[in-house]
């Protein structure tokens, strides 16, 4: 509809002037206090955004500081659109203070602006632009913002205990045209007791290493000390392992430093050390190794990253990042791997995931916005999988609708984070006509 294009064009200075009061507060998880659950930042951003939908005659209400909402109307929502406005903290290698919107040839940069507080206001000049236009709606529209995303989503798990969600959930918080799709994940933390005991005809002893940062991330680095029989003599180095560092979704773009280590030596005197190396060969990224490497049609084929090992306090420990596809289960996955792992010495010290998540790509909610999607841009609207999660990864019947564009790269998570002013107002655009297909 060219009536919404053209309200939301108008709108743009207004929409920048929001996304850069909710980019000017670090909204990172911080350390609860009675009535902030996450820190006092993220429920700052929170009342920033309530203020501006009850200032644009929306019904809001927060939640207890885990999750406010804003209602188009009286009606019983039918309609959810999930966002959420705390952020990972800025990081190194800013080209400007990340708290600071900043415009420039055409984008604007700041912590938040992708990932979520842009989409955020996107889709709230996206109910407004519905409201002022006077488009009549048969059906109730929430827009729900969360402040715990980057961390576990216990604030979604908190609202949902207390407000029931709408049937039709979707969330800006990915990738256009729609993600139905979201492989299971498992993260396993795991240790051992560790004492180098160096005996020159038995190999080569690792007696140090510290490797990977986040277990959800290809480790970049790996330092490294062991010392090993050479000759008639004694080989003592240490040093660090260069990599590629990527998303633990998407190993196959980095190069692991942890397993390239593992990899440098077929001599590693403990079992705890080889047996890794076996059990993660360097350059393998589907853990078919360690008895996985499923694939299906749909989901394609499952990734396994070993992203993170470090000696400490004589223990050895290290955690493993899978996704798996939506034809096996958390518990057919988590027995195999903590399996080889138990075989080798190691202790398991948690095994925590979720199940895959697939919501069927023929439902009418789906295909409206696929239609919506094509619409707007003109592109062909089709449904993806990816080996993230996004947050309506645990709504049944959820999907992703953007914010990102195919093609762009907008830095989320990393320095110098950013979305184009086009792409702002366009996912406004397709949040509006979203909203009146769906509920009108």
């Amino acid at each position: 509809m060219n009536s919404i294009k053209n309200y939301i064009e108008s709108k743009k200075d207004e929409m920048t002037a929001l996304l850069a009061r909710l980019v000017a507060v670090p909204s990172v998880q911080g350390e609860a206090e009675e009535g902030f659950p996450f820190g006092r930042k993220p429920a700052e951003a929170l009342r920033i955004m309530l203020e501006a939908a009850n200032d644009a005659g929306f019904i809001t209400e927060n939640v207890d500081n885990y999750a406010g909402s804003a209602d188009f109307s009286e009606l019983p929502p039918e309609l959810a659109i999930l966002s959420h406005l705390d952020v990972v903290p800025a990081g190194d290698g800013w080209t400007t203070d990340p708290f600071t919107l900043r415009e420039e040839d055409g984008r604007l940069f700041g912590r938040g602006a992708i990932d979520d507080k842009g989409p955020a206001v996107a889709a709230l000049y996206a109910l407004k632009a519905v409201k002022e236009l006077g488009i009549p709606l048969k059906k109730g529209v929430r827009l729900i913002f969360g402040t715990n995303e980057e961390n576990g989503s216990a604030d979604l798990a908190y609202y949902r205990s207390k407000r029931t969600l709408p049937p039709m959930v979707f969330t800006p918080d990915g990738d256009y045209p729609v993600i139905n799709v979201e492989k299971g994940m498992l993260r396993v933390f795991f240790s051992a007791e560790y004492s180098p005991n160096f005996d020159a005809d038995n190999g080569t002893v690792l007696v140090g290493v510290s490797g990977g940062t986040v277990i959800n991330a290809v480790p970049g680095k790996c330092d490294f000390q062991y010392i090993s029989g050479k000759d008639d003599g004694v080989l003592a180095s240490f040093g660090t392992v260069d990599g590629t560092p990527a998303h633990a979704s998407t190993p196959d773009k980095g190069e692991n430093a942890i397993t390239k280590l593992l990899g440098m030596r077929d001599d590693w005197e403990s079992p705890l050390v080889s047996g890794l190396a076996k059990l993660f060969p360097h350059g393998e990224t589907d853990g078919a190794s360690c008895g996985l490497g499923f694939s299906d049609d749909i989901s394609g084929t499952m990734t396994a990253v070993l992203s993170l090992l470090n000696m400490k306090d004589g223990r050895l420990s290290g955690a493993i990042d899978i996704r798996f596809p939506i034809d096996r289960s958390l518990d057919e996955i988590r027995e195999i791997v903590c399996g080889k792992l138990t075989a080798i010495g190691y202790t398991i010290d948690s095994a925590e995931g979720v199940e895959a998540h697939c919501t069927d790509e023929n439902s009418p909610f789906v295909q409206a916005l696929l239609s919506v999607y094509e619409e707007v841009t003109g592109d062909e609207g089709r449904c993806i999988a990816i080996g993230g999660g996004t947050y309506v990864h645990e709504i049944e019947g959820g999907v992703a609708f953007g914010a990102e564009f195919p093609g762009e790269e907008n830095n989320m998570h990393s320095p110098d984070e950013s979305i184009k002013v086009s792409s702002l107002l366009k996912n406004a655009e397709l949040m509006a006509n979203a909203i009146v297909r769906l509920c009108t």
